[in-house]
C-alpha cells in the first residue's frame, strides 16, 4: 500500500514542482512529513542536507531518499526500501518526461503565441514562490538552534547566513568558495 502512496505523491509532485528540484523541497516535505507522517522533520532535513552532497538533481535526489526511509519506517526492510527509493524516484520523474515529449511536439510551433508567452509569465513569480518556501522551510531550529537553547549556535548560524548573502548577492563571490569557508568555519565554531 504504501508504494502506491509513494507512486501517487511523487507523482503529483513531478506534476506540480515548477521551478527544479529547491522549488520540490517544500512540497516534498508538506507531504511527507506534515500529510503522511512518513518521517520527522529531522530526519527531513538530514535528507535534504544529503540530498543537497550526493551528485544530481535535489528533487530526484530526495525522492529516492524519502522512498527509501519511509519504507523502512513503515517497517519495511532494506530491499523493501530499495524497491520504494525506486518508486518514488520513478514517480517523480514520470511527469517530467511525459510533459517533455509532449511539449516538445508543440512548443517549437507555438512559442511565440501570446497565450504560451502568458504562461510562461505567469509561472515565474511561482518559482520564486516555491524557493522562497523551500527557504523558509530550512530556516529550523534543527539547523539554526534557537536563542534559548543554545545562543552561541543560534548566533553563528545566522551570522554565516547574512555573510553567505552578502558574499553571493553583493560580493558576486564563486558560491564553491563560500561553502567551503562556511565548512571551515563551522568546523571551527562548533
Amino acid at each position: 500500500m504504501i508504494y502506491l502512496q509513494l507512486f501517487y505523491t511523487f507523482f503529483l509532485i513531478g506534476l506540480f514542482g515548477f521551478g527544479g528540484g529547491y522549488a520540490m523541497i517544500s512540497m516534498i516535505q508538506g507531504e511527507v512529513v506534515t500529510n503522511h507522517h512518513w518521517m520527522s522533520m529531522g530526519e527531513f532535513t538530514d535528507i535534504v542536507a544529503v540530498s543537497q552532497m550526493t551528485p544530481g538533481p535535489i528533487g530526484i535526489n530526495s525522492a529516492t531518499y524519502v522512498g527509501y526511509t519511509s519504507v523502512v519506517n513503515a517497517g519495511g526492510a532494506h530491499w523493501m526500501g530499495i524497491l520504494g527509493s525506486a518508486t518514488a524516484t520513478f514517480a517523480v520523474v514520470l511527469p517530467s518526461f511525459i510533459l517533455m515529449l509532449l511539449i516538445s511536439k508543440f512548443l517549437m510551433q507555438y512559442k511565440n503565441h501570446p497565450a504560451v508567452e502568458h504562461v510562461f509569465l505567469g509561472l515565474r513569480p511561482a518559482v520564486v514562490g516555491l524557493l522562497a518556501a523551500a527557504s523558509l522551510l530550512l530556516m529550523t531550529s534543527e539547523n539554526f538552534s534557537t536563542p534559548k537553547e543554545s545562543p552561541w549556535q543560534f548566533c553563528i548560524s545566522v551570522a554565516i547566513f547574512l555573510l553567505t548573502l552578502v558574499a553571493c548577492q553583493i560580493y558576486k563571490m564563486n558560491p564553491i568558495r563560500v561553502l567551503i569557508f562556511c565548512a571551515l568555519v563551522g568546523i571551527l565554531l562548533f
